[in-house]
C-alpha cells in the first residue's frame, strides 16, 4: 500500500512539502535526458514479450508500430525506467503506473451513475507521484503533435493539465479525510467543464459518448459477442482477437484448460465480498474464449468468461486478465501483495472512487504447470473512451483538465495531499516544468517508436495488423 495519507499537523506537513523544494526544485522536472546507461527500447519490450503468449506478440508490435501515440501506450514499462532517473519531492502515492490519456474514461458506480475515473491499473504500485503526473503530461504531447496542434497549443494543454491536478491537489489538502474520499466526477461536473469549456460539436461528442457509455453494457456485449449455436449460448469467434476454447486447443489440452478456468472462477468468487460472492454464485460458467485486449497488454493470458444466471437472457460476461509484476516495480519496490492480481485490485479500489462490483483477484496453476495471477472484472459496464484525434486544442485542454483533477484526486486518497498540495505551491512553476518535459519526452517516445520500426525492417521482431 502507499503510505499514510500523511501524519502530525498540516502546518508541519505543508512545511515539509514546501522545504522538499530545495532538494527537487519545481523547474528541475522540466529535465529529461535519456541515461548514458538507458537500455535499448527494443530490448525492454522483447523482454516483456518473452512472458508473453508467443502467437500474439507480432499483434502488440503491429498496434505500437501504428503511430507514436500508439506507441506510447504499450511503452509504459520503457518510460518507467526514464522516470527513475528524474527529480522527485520524496512523496508518495498510490499509482495507477500507465496514466496516459486514454487510461482516463466513463464507468459505472455500483449505484449506477455514469462517472469519470481512471481505468485502468495493470501497473499500480506506490510510488513517486510525479511519475503519474509525467506520463498523463507527455501523453497529451503526444496526442497533441499527432492532431497536428502547434507547439504553442501542445503546451496550453500540458499545463492546463498539471494546472488542473495542483489546483486540486491544494482543494483536497484542506479537506477532511472522508470529504476526500467521497470526492468523484459524475456527469453533472462532466456537463458544467463542457458547457465553460469546449463548443458546441465537442458538447455533442460528449453528450453522444454518454449515451453510448450507458449502452456499452453487459447486455450489449451479450448481443454483441455471443451467438446460438444448435440452441446453446456461444462466444462468438474472431480470429485471432477472440477465440473460444474450443476453437483454441487439442481436446485433452481444452479439457485441462477449462477445468483451469472454472477454479479461476471458482477461487476468484472467494476474493469477493460476500454478498457479491452470493450473487456470482447464482451464474453458471457456459463458455470461454481468449481475447486480445489493448496495446500494452498484448500477448498476455486474458479470457472471457460467459455466465448465465436465471434464463438465457440474464447474461455475466467476466474479463479475467493475467496480472504480472508492475513495470514499476524495478524502480519503485516490490508491491507488499504476493499475488499481482490482488495488486492490482487493491490499487484499483484505493484510486477509483467507483468501482466494478465483480472486481477480484485468483491465483491458478496453468496447463504448464506454472502458477499465474489474474484479476476479474466486468468485460463492460457502462465504459466510454475519448477520441483524441476528434478533439481540437481547445477540446483537449478540457479534457487534460478532467484528467489531471481525477489523478489529483486519486493520489490525495493515498498520499499526502498537504505535502504535495505544499511541494506544488499556488504558483505555474511546476506547470511550465512539466510541458517542458512532455516535449522532450515526446521527442524520445518518437525516437523509441522508429526504434521499433527499424528492428522490424530488419527482421529483428515481427509485426502483425489484426
Amino acid at each position: 500500500m502507499a503510505d499514510q495519507v500523511g501524519e502530525g499537523h498540516p502546518k508541519e506537513r505543508a512545511a515539509l512539502g514546501r522545504a522538499a523544494r530545495a532538494d527537487a526544485p519545481r523547474s528541475a522536472h522540466a529535465d529529461y535526458r535519456p541515461s548514458a546507461k538507458r537500455p535499448d527500447p527494443v530490448g525492454v519490450i522483447e523482454a516483456q514479450s518473452a512472458a508473453r503468449l508467443p502467437e500474439l506478440v507480432p499483434i502488440r508490435y503491429g498496434r505500437m508500430l501504428e503511430s507514436p501515440f500508439r506507441f506510447y501506450r504499450g511503452a509504459a514499462a520503457i518510460m518507467a525506467g526514464d522516470l527513475a532517473d528524474t527529480p522527485r519531492s520524496g512523496f508518495t502515492a498510490q499509482l495507477c503506473g500507465d496514466a496516459h490519456l486514454l487510461n482516463f474514461r466513463l464507468l459505472a458506480s455500483p449505484e449506477r451513475h455514469l462517472m469519470f475515473d481512471i481505468n485502468d491499473f495493470d501497473e499500480t504500485l506506490p510510488g513517486p507521484w510525479e511519475w503519474d503526473v509525467k506520463r498523463l503530461a507527455a501523453s497529451l504531447a503526444i496526442a497533441g503533435r499527432e492532431n497536428g496542434y502547434t507547439e504553442a497549443e501542445r503546451s496550453a494543454v500540458v499545463r492546463t493539465a498539471v494546472r488542473s491536478y495542483r489546483e486540486r491537489m491544494r482543494h483536497f489538502a484542506g479537506l477532511g479525510h472522508l470529504a476526500v474520499w467521497y470526492s468523484k466526477a459524475d456527469t453533472d461536473v462532466l456537463w458544467e467543464l463542457a458547457d465553460r469549456k469546449v463548443g458546441a460539436r465537442a458538447r455533442e461528442r460528449a453528450r453522444r459518448a454518454m449515451a453510448k457509455a450507458r449502452g456499452r453494457d453487459s447486455l450489449q456485449a451479450f448481443e454483441k459477442l455471443t451467438r446460438v449455436v444448435d440452441g446453446q449460448r456461444r462466444i462468438t469467434p474472431d480470429p485471432p482477437l477472440i477465440v473460444p476454447l474450443q476453437d483454441l486447443l487439442p481436446d485433452v489440452e481444452r479439457d485441462a484448460l477449462e477445468e483451469q478456468l472454472r477454479e479461476l472462477i471458482q477461487r476468484y468468487g472467494h476474493s469477493l465480498e460476500s454478498d457479491r460472492r452470493h450473487l456470482l454464485r447464482q451464474y453458471r460458467v457456459v463458455d470461454m474464449a481468449r481475447k486480445v485486449v489493448g496495446v500494452g497488454s498484448v500477448g498476455t493470458r486474458c479470457w472471457i468468461i460467459l455466465l448465465l444466471g436465471r434464463d438465457d437472457e440474464d447474461p455475466l460476461l467476466l474479463q479475467a486478465k493475467e496480472a504480472d509484476r508492475s513495470v514499476l516495480a524495478p524502480f519503485a519496490g516490490a508491491s507488499t501483495y504476493d499475488n499481482q492480481g490482488h495488486r492490482v485490485v487493491a490499487g484499483q479500489r484505493l484510486m477509483q472512487a467507483a468501482g466494478d462490483i465483480f472486481l477480484g483477484w485468483a491465483r491458478v496453476t496453468g496447463i504448464d504447470g506454472r502458477r499465474r495471477d489474474f484479476y476479474v472484472r466486468q468485460l463492460r459496464d457502462w465504459k466510454g473512451i475519448a477520441a483524441p484525434q476528434l478533439m481540437t486544442p481547445k477540446d483537449m485542454r478540457a479534457f487534460g483538465e478532467l484528467c489531471g483533477a481525477t489523478l489529483a484526486r486519486a493520489h490525495a486518497r493515498s498520499g499526502d495531499r498537504v505535502a504535495i498540495g505544499a511541494y506544488l505551491g499556488g504558483g505555474d512553476v511546476f506547470d511550465r516544468a512539466l510541458a517542458v518535459f512532455a516535449e522532450r519526452y515526446a521527442d524520445q517516445n518518437e525516437h523509441d517508436h522508429q526504434a521499433l520500426t527499424d528492428a522490424v525492417h530488419t527482421g529483428r521482431v515481427r509485426a502483425l495488423n489484426a
